[in-house]
């Protein structure tokens, strides 16, 4: 059975295992750079990206378990990498709107990221995205809710990169936002939409939190994503509800969620 890992050093990790035990697939607890070599595929979930960084690095030089340069290394494997809200910032090639001196960046994905785009967790807000190509891989409605936890966004991407969702900008969110980098002011242009989800080769990102609903579809997708250097597809059991009572005995609802 394939073996996902979650980075567990800060953030929803548990709603992603929780996530994977609902859909019959073993998911781990990563925080040693080691048992990277275990797992079929690699979920970074939401959280406080500044903090999850800081824990890398002390990680890194006090105890050597898991760093930025073993993050890499399993990026370019191929094997499939998933990245929600501070996981997506991690996984950007460049992200701006960072605090003073930045944060160390996995990158992979070809796009810009603006770290807490919609504002503090005072602007947390649920919507209904269009999700056309979810529905179309995955079935369900053509519509996601999209919870946004002091989220970032995507305002630019690659000519490989290809575009899974996007969203409205807030009334309340300014439009037009100065951030800092590399010292110097830099206004991004006001726009009326942007970008929340995204897929380039083995790298998957959202902005917002699939986790935390009762809608397995994005977990689903990520699983079925080829590593680059092979046609084989990542294995898991059946979904529905009667064949997850059936393997495990009773649906493992067991964090809440939003339905």
């Amino acid at each position: 059975m394939t073996t996902v890992g979650v980075l567990a050093l800060q953030g929803s990790f548990n709603e992603h295992m929780a996530a994977l035990r609902r859909i019959g697939v073993k998911g781990v607890e990563i925080r040693k750079a080691e048992q990277l070599q275990a797992v079929d595929a690699l979920i970074i979930p939401g959280g406080e990206s500044t903090t999850m960084a800081k824990l890398a690095h002390y990680h890194n030089l006090v105890r050597p378990l898991l760093s930025f340069p073993a993050l890499r290394e399993f990026v370019s494997t191929g094997k499939p990498v998933w990245g929600t809200c501070a996981g997506l910032i991690f996984l950007a090639n460049k992200a701006i709107g960072q605090k003073s001196g930045g944060q160390e960046l996995i990158g992979g994905l070809d796009c810009i990221v603006n770290r807490n785009f919609f504002g503090s967790q005072l602007q947390s807000f649920e919507t209904e995205l269009s999700v056309p190509k979810l529905a179309e891989e995955e079935g369900g409605p053509k519509g996601f809710r999209g919870v946004f936890i002091r989220a970032p966004a995507i305002l630019e991407v690659g000519p490989d990169v290809e575009i899974l969702a996007d969203c409205p900008v807030p009334l309340e969110t300014k439009k037009s936002i100065m951030s800092v980098d590399n010292g110097q002011e830099e206004e991004i242009v006001s726009r009326e939409r942007v970008i929340v989800a995204v897929r380039q080769g083995n790298l998957l990102g959202t902005a917002f939190h699939p986790e935390l609903t009762t809608d397995l579809r994005w977990h689903s997708l990520f699983l079925k994503m080829k590593k680059d250097s092979s046609d084989r597809c990542l294995q898991r059991v059946p979904t529905s509800g009667t064949d997850l009572e059936d393997s495990l005995g009773k649906r493992p609802f067991d964090l809440p969620i939003y339905e």
